[in-house]
């Protein structure tokens, strides 16, 4: 049912003054927390004295609410208009409870809600509000509805409430004539109207009452009034003598009158009643007698203004032929509530969840038994507990035996007992906080019987016990008398354990409580001198019943709720170092609301200090990241947005510690700062946003562990004037995205299945290398509109290759990731540069791919450029090292990054790479070695779209790790189904079902939208609709946002079809379709050996193509590279020829990239290898066939054994337009042309 009440205001009643502040701070506390509406007026209402009965709480809390809402509506007086559109609900907290020291609305239940953005403890009342709010009160509109807290009310979620509009509605539901004796029968016409209310008659007289089944309409303590009768009932505050129930009496000096609710204002509606008997008080309830008795003519006045008043309304019974009710009175009763979920069928599936153990830390779960409840405690790891026994808001150590059948509350022990403590079977035990007026302060009192006893029955009665014993049994097992439990003047009916003197509180010298209640249960036997009988006797004792009277009920309340955070914070500590997925977003809420941040900030900093080891990095980000949502939840929504800049120079000095894997002192003085930012909400957000700048620092540490995955060795380094040339095709993420992101693949563990394209018929991201004789570092960025170059003398000029947005920052960092430059070292740049290679280093990158594109081009752009660098400065490695290279460059240029990008540009084809959870990380790439007929089939239907809008990544990456670390269930699950999702699909591209694998793409985009809401802006939408009716699947590459969006047509037919749709698509500026197909092969690195000194590059004096004379860089037609006039082409390569007749470069043999990472496949080495130039074409020895390469130096990385990757020397014509694509030799060593994707006949025309 999506309908429910929409309350104006929510009232409970106080039997007791004391109790109003403490109850109305409760159900603010419940408002916060989501339990009720935020706009809903809350008041507690204390009766005007004791002893006013039902009815007279009633009309002094409608009296109450009603001026609150009058003059919350801006009136000055009073007003009944009010009533007429206000639903009120009015809760009675009724008479004492002895089995739980809150009361009976405040009994806890293993269950919590969902759903909320605050945790919290789930109460009677709770459901109760709940229940009439959204399935009992739905239809009844503006009206006032009273409802008894004494009972438990269920209804079957999926019956029907059978509402009709009347004057007075009281909810019913069947039961039998003898239970139903003592709380009231209503006896109904055949239309279902009251005509009587019974209490305490004659089986005989209640039998008159039943229907066809046997069964009666129990009166259950749940009525509703509508606004006329309201208006009735609150005009009595004016109408002596019945405004002496309101706090109007007793403010006027009248002495107070009892009404019951059912049975002084009810029953004058009841059609079969007449005046007189009304009138003379005999049906007014067996209280109502007495006070008839004492002032006949003050309530004999009183009936008959309620009677002339209320007559002439009627009341409707609804009957709930599926609902139950119950009071209970026995502690059998109130343990049956618990254990068999009474209110668990009364709502939807996923509004509640119940389980036997809630809110609870429990150290060895297999010492207590799968029957038992435990709400809102803390057992230890000795504690072990029986079947079908309640445990709640206890906290128990040392080693205890729960036995069967029992129900413990608020028990509170500690290691004081050096020997096991056994409770016996079927024991109660409840301990109470009280307060004591003469010595002004609260007390810790136990206290204990038998779950067979009757606390209420006389000792001299046979079937009267207690702790389930006989009473002469126990006094002759313990020594104790009758004198010393009730005294000489007690009358023997009155000989109970509810009145006696069983319950020690304290004691002149000597510590009591939990040996005394062991020796009352006959756990324990006494000394042979009676010591326990003589300190028990000498105690100052009290009954059950006066511990009732003086229970401390703020105390109780807040010592709940301390548990209740403790427990919190020992599942936070053990969730955070076991690597749970569990999130405490909504705990961190209700602690901001309770108090409790402090004490959550302390446990999530012992956490940190516990996380120092390299691999526990990652638990000390992600309890890092904790302490900024705790912030955040602190800094509430006047604190502004999340996101934002973390470089506040008063940070400066944690985060360097923490750069220096000083985690202990960085933790120490983050938190010391974070003391300087917490008065005001927009200084919370803002140390929220450092606090995650913090935990990034340590996501790179735990990445940089991939390092350990790495393995490099010595080769030769190429020839001054030697370029390297690295060119990688683009991939697509097909599925699994985002489970490779940082912290996500180590903690969670991720899987993506990706696809390496070529764009345009071309490998559009490279980078090349080379040596240079003078002594530094010359960078060239190639831009889209001109080049960038940077040259580095210094050390100093490579010390910014952290800050991304800096000159060169990518180029700079590759020199140091490869520990090529050691900048902490002495020597100057120079110096290092002459030591250890004879000069310096030349190194350009580029990309022809717009900027934003999806398509993986920064971190595939960083394994060309560590290629091609390492390669040329003599060091070698396979792909699998080569990954993980990366992961660590990105690290160390703080960009951060998942690793599906370098996986699918750098190994080419359709591969499945994964990750596990934990560190050190490690990735495993799986070739899916397509057939060539499934190749063929997907290139024909792939359609790469550019969107035409550049993606923000970035804000999505940072509310995707924001959520992740909040364990946001939705993500959790949404992890779970993106790593299962894409070991699917690469199955389905093994099996060549490229529906399926459509089919995937969907269902992959969809995951994409839960993990980063506002990834599919209104334009994508477009786009998506536009080419839906001729598509298997499609996704949005990357992030989503923008960039590329790749289609998988139905066939060859329908990818033309999405073509032309793209094509006259009006008001979608910069939309264009690229060519792509798959490219199998993945990295080409080319080794180009070219003669004469190498020259600076100066933006301004030389062309920059000189330096791209290969057909792969892909560069823009604007931009593509041509030789300058003054170089003879047909020299060149003559120089060249005679120098690789002289054995320049040649190698013994080969090798060729394996086919499966980690496996070295040696090749026979190119005898005859093509070289191409200017028309010119030589054949002679292999050329420069040598190792690709990548990772820093072999004495950082580990010493795992690498693979050799065979590549092709060669020079290019220069000609863009090269219909092929030149690629490592094969194991023959003959060169290899794979087809570029198809062109248009525009395109080829072109051509």
């Amino acid at each position: 049912m999506t309908s429910k009440v929409k309350w104006t205001a929510v009232v409970i009643t106080c039997p007791r003054k004391e109790w109003s502040l403490i109850l109305q701070r409760e159900l603010e506390f419940r408002q916060t927390k989501g339990y009720i509406d935020k706009d809903v007026f809350l008041l507690a209402v204390e009766d005007p004295k004791q002893d006013v009965g039902s009815g007279g709480a009633t009309i002094n809390a409608l009296l109450t609410v009603a001026e609150y809402i009058s003059a919350q509506r801006g009136f000055t007086v009073l007003t009944t208009d009010i009533l007429k559109d206000a639903c009120i609900l009015i809760l009675h907290n009724g008479r004492g409870y002895a089995y739980d020291s809150c009361g009976r609305p405040f009994t806890s239940l293993p269950v919590k809600m969902c759903g909320l953005d605050h945790e919290g403890i789930v109460s009677m009342v709770d459901l109760t509000v709940k229940l009439i709010t959204e399935t009992i009160g739905v239809h009844s509109g503006a009206g006032v509805w009273v409802s008894s807290l004494d009972m438990i009310l269920s209804l079957p979620y999926n019956e029907a409430v059978p509402w009709e509009k009347c004057d007075v509605c009281a909810i019913t539901v069947p039961s039998s004539p003898t239970y139903c004796r003592q709380h009231g029968v209503y006896k109904l016409d055949s239309q279902g109207f009251v005509e009587d209310i019974l209490f305490q008659e004659t089986l005989e007289n209640m039998e008159k009452c039943e229907r066809k089944d046997g069964t009666v309409a129990m009166v259950c303590g749940m009525v509703y009034f509508s606004p006329q009768v309201s208006e009735t009932l609150l005009s009595f505050f004016t109408k002596p003598p019945l405004d002496a129930c309101t706090y109007f009496g007793l403010d006027s000096g009248e002495p107070t009158i009892k009404l019951s609710l059912f049975f002084d204002v009810m029953l004058p509606m009841c059609s079969g009643v007449n005046a007189r008997e009304f009138r003379s008080g005999a049906r007014s309830g067996s209280y109502g007698k007495d006070v008839a008795v004492s002032d006949i003519k003050t309530m004999r006045a009183a009936r008959t203004i309620l009677w002339e008043d209320l007559h002439k309304f009627k009341i409707k019974a609804c009957m709930l032929e599926e609902g139950t009710c119950v009071f209970p009175r026995t502690i059998q009763e109130h343990k049956r509530n618990i254990l068999e979920r009474s209110m668990e069928t009364c709502f939807p599936e996923g509004q509640l969840i119940w389980n036997n153990i809630t809110h609870s830390h429990i150290k060895n779960q297999a010492n207590v038994d799968p029957s038992s409840v435990i709400i809102n405690s803390l057992l230890h790891e000795n504690v072990s507990v029986g079947t079908k026994c309640v445990i709640s808001h206890s906290h128990i150590q040392g080693d205890v035996i729960v036995a069967k059948d029992s129900v413990i509350t608020g028990l509170v022990t500690g290691p004081e007992f050096s020997s096991r403590v056994e409770f016996g079977e079927a024991m109660i035990i409840q301990c109470f906080n009280i307060y004591l007026p003469f010595l002004g302060r609260s007390m810790y009192v136990m206290t204990t019987h038998g779950r067979f006893d009757n606390i209420q029955s006389p000792m001299w009665k046979s079937t009267s016990s207690f702790c389930n014993d006989p009473w002469m049994f126990m006094m002759n097992r313990t020594g104790i008398i009758k004198e010393d439990l009730w005294g000489q003047d007690c009358e023997t009916d009155d000989q109970t354990i509810e009145t006696a003197l069983l319950f020690p509180v304290f004691h002149a010298i000597e510590r009591v409580g939990l040996t005394e209640i062991l020796w009352l249960q006959g756990v324990i036997q006494d000394s042979d001198d009676k010591h326990i009988l003589r300190r028990w006797k000498s105690s100052w004792r009290l009954s059950l019943r006066d511990i009732q009277k003086l229970i401390d009920f703020e105390k109780e309340f807040n010592a709940r709720r301390e548990l209740f955070y403790t427990v919190g914070e020992f599942d936070l500590k053990r969730a955070l170092l076991n690597q749970e997925n569990k999130g405490f977003r909504a705990f961190y809420n209700s602690a901001v609301v309770e108090g409790y941040t402090q004490h959550v900030l302390g446990v999530l900093d012992e956490v940190c200090e516990m996380s120092l080891d390299e691999l526990q990095a990652g638990t000390a980000a992600r309890t890092l990241a904790n302490i900024a949502d705790v912030l955040g939840c602190m800094a509430g929504p006047k604190g502004g947005l999340r996101s934002g800049p973390a470089a506040n120079k008063d940070w400066a000095v944690a985060f360097d510690l923490l750069e220096k894997h000083n985690i202990h002192h960085g933790i120490d003085q983050l938190k010391h700062e974070r003391g300087q930012w917490l008065d005001r909400p927009d200084k919370l957000i803002r140390a929220a946003r450092h606090y995650e700048g913090a935990a990034q620092i340590l996501i790179r540490h735990a990445v940089m562990t991939a390092k350990q995955h790495v393995t490099l060795t010595d080769a030769q380094p190429t020839g001054l004037g030697h370029w390297v040339l690295a060119e990688c095709p683009a991939r697509i993420d097909i599925s699994g995205g985002w489970s490779d992101t940082p912290p996500i693949t180590y903690e969670h563990g991720g899987a993506v299945t990706m696809a390496a394209l070529l764009v345009n018929g071309k490998r559009p991201i490279g980078a090349k290398s080379r040596r240079i004789k003078e002594p530094k570092l010359v960078l060239v960025l190639h831009g889209s509109t001109e080049a960038k170059e940077v040259v580095c003398t210094e050390l100093s000029d490579l010390s910014d290759y952290y800050q991304p947005h800096s000159p060169g920052a990518l180029l700079k960092a590759a020199f140091v990731c490869a520990e090529l430059v050691d900048l902490t070292s002495d020597k100057s740049l120079t110096d290092q540069l002459t030591a250890r290679y004879g000069g310096g280093f030349e190194l350009h990158s580029w990309t022809n791919l717009p900027q934003g594109s999806g398509l993986g081009t920064s971190s595939i752009l960083a394994g060309a450029v560590m290629a091609s660098l390492l390669k040329t400065a003599g060091k070698s490695c396979d792909l699998h090292s080569l990954v993980h290279m990366v992961l660590y460059l990105e690290q160390l240029l703080t960009t951060g990054g998942g690793w599906q990008d370098q996986v699918g540009g750098l190994m080419g084809g359709v591969r499945l790479g994964v990750s596990e959870a934990g560190l050190p990380l490690k990735v495993d790439a799986h070739d899916l070695d397509l057939g060539p007929e499934v190749v063929q089939a997907f290139n024909d239907r792939l359609v790469l779209i550019y969107t035409g809008k550049t993606r923000l990544a970035r804000n999505l990456l940072q509310d995707v790790v924001r959520n992740w670390y909040a364990r946001n269930p939705q993500i959790v699950e949404t992890e779970d189904r993106l790593v299962s999702q894409a070991h699917d699909c690469a199955k389905f591209f093994q099996q060549g079902d490229l529906e399926k694998v459509g089919q995937c793409m969907d269902q992959y985009w969809t995951l994409k939208k839960r993990m980063a809401p506002g990834c599919e802006p209104e334009f994508v939408s477009r786009l998506m609709s536009a080419v839906r009716s001729n598509a298997l699947g499609m996704s949005m590459a990357g992030a989503g946002g923008g960039g590329f969006m790749y289609v998988l047509a139905r066939d060859q037919e329908a990818r033309t079809n999405i073509k032309n749709i793209i094509d006259s698509m009006e008001s979608m500026d910069g939309v264009c379709v690229y060519e792509a197909c798959l490219d199998t092969e993945g990295m080409v690195v080319t080794v180009i050996e070219e003669d004469g000194p190498s020259e600076p590059i100066s933006e301004g004096d030389e062309d920059m193509s000189t330096y791209y004379n290969q057909p792969e860089t892909l560069l823009d037609d604007d931009h593509a590279p041509s030789l300058p006039g003054d170089v003879d082409m047909v020299s060149l390569v003559a120089n060249l020829s005679a120098g690789l007749a002289q054995g320049m470069g040649t190698e013994e043999g080969g090798t060729q990239k394996s086919g499966t990472d980690g496996e070295e496949l040696k090749g026979e080495g190119s005898k005859d290898a093509e070289i191409k130039g200017e028309g010119v074409e030589k054949k002679g020895e292999d050329v420069g066939t040598e190792d690709v390469v990548g990772g820093p130096s072999t004495a950082g990385c580990g010493d795992m054994g690498s693979v050799n990757i065979s590549n092709k020397t060669s020079i290019g014509s220069g000609d863009n337009n090269d219909a092929s694509q030149t690629v490592a030799p094969t194991g023959s060593g003959e060169s290899e042309k794979v087809p570029t994707c198809q062109t248009s006949s525009a395109e080829e025309s072109a051509t």
